[in-house]
């Protein structure tokens, strides 16, 4: 059984996690159902994958956990032509979700390691409209902006200012 398959199959739990966190919407829902978490894990963790829980990566970060994933994900209110920016890939788990909902996705990553792991588990699972850099996500991309939705997976104590510079008019950002 491939990592995919396993990620497939223990997909419900973390689905009804997300509807027990309060995500009601359904494309964020089939987003969580049909992106296979254990290809985004380091291997030894598939199985790991099914739980609705943080999981430790390289450098000692952690993944955050899918309905904590799928609660921010729906309060970008994301209709499917957005361009996002994401500040922390990790291994590439929510900018895997964040593609099935917007046009494009660009992920700032950095730690080159996560970042080169997110690349080819992107790749490896076909997603073709998100884009994983190396840099400083308190800085953005700002070649690329304006974002219509910009996430903030990594830690920060507040939103840095380039941040909120590279957000388009009207649009949103989840810390």
């Amino acid at each position: 059984m491939t990592s995919t398959t396993r990620g497939l199959l223990s997909n419900s739990g973390l689905v009804a996690a997300a509807w027990r966190a309060g995500v009601r919407d359904r494309r964020v829902l089939e987003a969580l159902a049909t992106v296979p978490r254990g290809a985004y894990v380091p291997d030894g963790a598939e199985v790991a994958a099914g739980a609705d829980r943080p999981i430790l990566i390289a450098g000692g970060q952690v993944t955050t956990q899918p309905s904590l994933v799928a609660a921010m994900v729906e309060a970008l209110a994301l209709q499917g032509g957005e361009r996002v920016l994401e500040v922390g890939t990790g291994l590439g788990y929510q900018a895997a979700v964040l593609a099935r909902l917007a046009r494009e996705v660009l992920s700032v990553e950095r730690r080159p390691e996560l970042a080169e792991a997110a690349r080819a588990n992107l790749a490896a699972e076909r997603v073709r409209n998100a884009h994983v850099t190396v840099g400083d996500g308190g800085e953005g991309l700002p070649a690329h902006a304006p974002y219509d939705a910009i996430i903030l997976a990594a830690a920060h104590p507040r939103v840095p200012p380039p941040l909120v510079e590279q957000l388009a008019a009207g649009g949103r950002l989840v810390q």
